[in-house]
Order: C-alpha cells, then structure tokens, then sequence
C-alpha cells in the first residue's frame, strides 16, 4: 500500500497506510537482546486512520499462523483510494526472517504492484519489521540519549535507516476494542530519520501481542500530520 496516500511519512504509507517500521534480524543493527520474546499469536484488527487532508479509513490487519510461516496482510479503502500490504515471515528462536513482500495500490482507478522475494530482502521488509520491533519493543537498552539503530527496505527493495527509543506507559483498557479490560504496560516506540530530525513517528504497541498496534502519531515539524488509532480486536484471527 505504498505510497497510496502522498501525505503519509515513508514509514506510514505501507499496507496501513501506514505501517510502517522495520528492522532487525539479519542485517539490521540493535543493541542486545534478552531470549525468550513473546510467541505470535493469530488475530485480525480494525484501525482507524486519520490524514491530513484526506478523508478518515478504515484498516484492516490480520495476522495468521499459516503452519511454516507467519503472513501479516493490511488493507484498507477510502472514496479515491485503496491499498493492500502483506508479508510471509518465519520465526527462528528469536530471529525474524522474511519470506515474501507484496504491496498494491489504486487512487482514481491508476496504480502499482510491488513484489520482494526473499533474495531481495537483505534485512527485513516494513511490514514484517512491524512485527519484529513490536516484539523487541522495551527489550532493549533504547533510550532517547542511546537510541538504537533499525534498518530495513521500503517496497522497492531500498533501504532505510532510522533510530528509535521505547518508554512504557502503563495504561487500562475497558474491554471496548475486544479486549479484556485489564491493565497493562503499553509500549511507546519513538522513531526518527536522522537526516530528517523534524519529523517523529510514535508507535503504540500491545504487549502480549506481537504486531498490535494500539496507535501511531506521525509529526512534522511540530504539526500532527497523521494519526492511527485501534478501533476493533479480534484474538481468534478473524473469519476463517
């Protein structure tokens, strides 16, 4: 879904309109990281996506267990525009390792498809770097002092290089999105481009599942471009 809507950051203009990120694995360089990183689990969930400019979407994430390999497939659709983003990732141990990347889009009927094979993916694409930083998210020694460096490719197989830190907040959700309201540590992600300091991507993630997205902002010089917020959860993976 790259590049569907033209006001939405590099990291932001994936499946989701957004999504984003990416980093880790083979190729990317981050500080240390403990064993033991939470185990995916299926589930499909609505966000609501806000643009500057452009009328307000609705997208839609699921994250299915497809025996051998993990698939993270975003879409969404709005008057002028649509757009798909997905990727095929297997997990090792704690390593993360891209299979397949695919993205599309459509604005007034004229678009693209773009499509990595693994060979073309040297780190890891965004969306599967959606995952893999939402599960190393609070893991590591991030600080806004010493932030730690992500590496990954955008749809057309370049690469990006970006910087990010994580603070905990501890928050209570009340069973509105389909969650059980409960309390739990929300881990804030702040990314930045090093050689576009005004602009600051903050992401949102749930704990317990790898790949949640409770909200992301997306700021340029100062002023709210873009704003992503959860609006449903399913833990059962959606429809089969």
């Amino acid at each position: 879904m790259a590049n569907v809507l033209s006001r939405l950051p590099r990291l932001t203009r994936t499946s989701v309109g957004l999504c984003l990120v990416a980093l880790l694995s083979s190729g990317t360089v981050i500080a240390d990281t403990p064993r033991m990183l939470k185990d995916p689990r299926p589930f499909e969930a609505q966000y609501r996506l806000e643009v500057r400019g452009w009328p307000s979407a609705t997208i839609t994430h699921r994250l299915s267990d497809e025996g051998s390999h993990w698939l993270s497939d975003m879409n969404f659709s709005v008057r002028v525009a649509r757009g798909q983003e997905l990727s095929r990732f297997s997990i090792s141990d704690d390593t993360t390792h891209a299979l397949l990347y695919s993205s599309s889009y459509s604005v007034l009927g004229v678009g693209d498809r773009y499509q990595l094979s693994e060979a073309e993916i040297p780190s890891l694409d965004r969306q599967t770097a959606l995952f893999d930083l939402s599960r190393r998210a609070g893991h590591e020694a991030c600080t806004e002092s010493t932030p730690c460096e992500i590496e990954f490719v955008d749809h057309k197989g370049e690469d990006e290089h970006f910087q990010y830190y994580v603070d905990k907040q501890h928050i209570t959700d009340p069973g509105s999105i389909g969650m059980v309201g409960d309390e739990f540590e929300a881990l804030n992600v702040s990314l930045f481009d090093v050689e576009k300091p005004d602009r600051l991507l903050q992401l949102r993630f749930h704990p317990d599942w790898p790949g949640l997205i409770l909200s992301v902002a997306y700021q340029k010089e100062g002023r709210s471009e873009t704003r992503l917020t959860l609006t449903n959860f399913n833990p059962k993976g959606g429809p089969d």
